[in-house]
């Protein structure tokens, strides 16, 4: 014979375990929703209304010829340096993202995790300002990314160019693949090792709209 109380006690509990079963499927659920929504809480591109649209300079890849090209384009780009360097990169890689695009590269913007700006580890006395970018590029990206040396490595110079044409004061850039270093890109261009902006001079081209 089960005493009264703990009868009680017995339907106390499963009421609460109800109630949690069931708020947290309310949780689930609204989680899920969030998703296919598609809310960023960190979007690519700066809203127009706080970036107006300033003269910026992409270094674009080109394929056919291995060639590193400019062009201008009017981008809201926001004052912060990181956030900037972030709207810059992805409407790099919204370039390559296109069907018809001179060095097909997939993913787009979302490409670009975030962007880091820090200290130079090689700064002298007649650069004292200068950056070190890191740049965190998503694990989708890079997987989709075409092998081959270089495919690779314009991909990495068009992407350094394009910080040194608009923040002069980053002369080093680090990659990154989720937050973690990897051997390579895409089996090919080494991610290991930090570039130097200088080295990334466009071989073709003057600025274009």
């Amino acid at each position: 014979m089960i005493p009264n109380h703990q009868k009680i006690l017995v339907a106390v509990l499963v009421l609460a375990a109800a109630g949690m079963g069931a708020m947290l499927w309310k949780m689930r659920q609204n989680a899920h929703e969030r998703l296919l929504a598609g809310e960023d809480s960190a979007p690519t591109h700066a809203p127009a209304e706080v970036a107006p649209a300033e003269q910026a300079t992409l270094v674009v890849a080109n394929d056919a010829d291995g060639s590193l090209l400019l062009e201008a384009r009017s981008l809201p780009l926001p004052p912060d340096p990181s956030a900037r360097a972030r709207v810059l990169l992805g409407t790099l890689l919204d370039l390559y993202a296109d069907p018809d695009a001179a060095h097909p590269v997939a993913g787009g913007a979302a490409g670009i995790a975030q962007v880091f700006l820090l200290p130079a580890p090689h700064r002298d006395r007649h650069n004292p300002d200068a950056l070190l970018a890191v740049v965190n590029l998503t694990g989708s990206f890079v997987g989709s990314h075409p092998s081959g040396l270089e495919a690779e490595t314009l991909t990495l110079l068009s992407i350094c160019g394009t910080l040194r044409a608009n923040l002069p004061r980053i002369t080093e850039v680090r990659f990154l693949v989720d937050g973690q270093e990897r051997p390579n890109l895409a089996g090919h261009a080494d991610l290991t090792r930090t570039y130097l902006t200088a080295d990334a001079v466009p071989t073709g081209g003057g600025p274009a709209e």
